[in-house]
């Protein structure tokens, strides 16, 4: 949306506005003081929330450590199941990181309608229409990748516990375990969007399903290929995790650009 010309010019809606670099400004201080009390009002809401879902968070660690110590059914609190705080101000910025992290969970859809209400008006009528399908799928698709993530840690930690061997003793300190798990959900979340950009592509004609085929078989050996540099733990568990969504979302790809875009 170009500063200073009419506000309906591209989208072809006549309401006579004219918005000037200070009206722009106005607006986006606004949307960003609407989407700061969003994200404020849902990290009180994680901090009071905080127990339950680190309990949940630790999970994968206590089905580890039962195997580790043959004590079957270790449940968060249990003797045994506990991460090892080593600095005084560990607890602290645990919660708030956790807090932090739950509060843009929860305003993340409100924080999305502010961005769509901000650039709606410099969009075409048809560029309205595809924005909604197109943010709907990208929030689905990373979800689905951060719930994969979730779903792959235990197996992930348990196979480097039995890769270090059976004289280890596995004491993970919260920092260095949330790091690691919520990195993994961030970069699964990031991956699924995969199908997003392909699509994308084809719609501005960059790319078209055909040559999306006739890749096929160099797409498969570049998507192992950046899966195993990017997954933060680099196990062959965590890796075909990603990379075989990866591979059917490429393919489906591929039909939506010939069934539904035909381009």
């Amino acid at each position: 949306m170009a500063l200073g010309s009419p506000r309906t010019e591209r989208s072809g809606e006549a309401d006579g506005g004219r918005m000037t670099l200070v009206e722009h400004l106005a607006e986006l201080r606004s949307r960003l003081i609407k989407s700061l009390v969003a994200l404020t009002l849902g990290a009180c809401i994680g901090f009071v929330l905080y127990q339950p879902v680190l309990d949940v968070l630790v999970e994968p660690y206590c089905d580890v450590k039962s195997d580790q110590l043959d004590i079957p059914g270790l449940q968060p609190g249990d003797s045994g199941c506990d991460l090892v705080v080593t600095d005084p101000l560990e607890s602290f910025s645990i919660r708030m990181k956790v807090s932090a992290y739950l509060g843009l969970l929860m305003a993340s859809p409100f924080v999305l309608w502010q961005i769509w209400r901000f650039i709606t008006p410099g969009l075409y009528k048809r560029e309205k229409r595809l924005a909604i399908p197109f943010v709907a799928s990208a929030v689905f698709l990373f979800a689905l990748g951060a719930v994969t993530a979730w779903l792959t840690f235990p197996k992930a930690l348990q196979f480097f516990a039995a890769f270090g061997g059976s004289s280890l003793t596995l004491l993970y300190t919260p920092g260095k375990y949330l790091s690691l798990l919520t990195l993994m959900m961030l970069i699964f979340g990031l991956a699924f969007l995969f199908p997003i950009v392909l699509v994308f592509l084809q719609l501005a004609g960059v790319l078209s399903w055909r040559r999306l085929a006739a890749w096929r078989r160099y797409a498969i050996v570049l998507i192992f290929l950046v899966d195993a540099i990017i997954t933060p733990s680099g196990d062959p568990i965590t890796l075909l995790a990603m990379a075989i969504p990866m591979c059917l979302f490429y393919e489906a790809s591929i039909l939506i650009g010939r069934f539904v875009l035909k381009r």
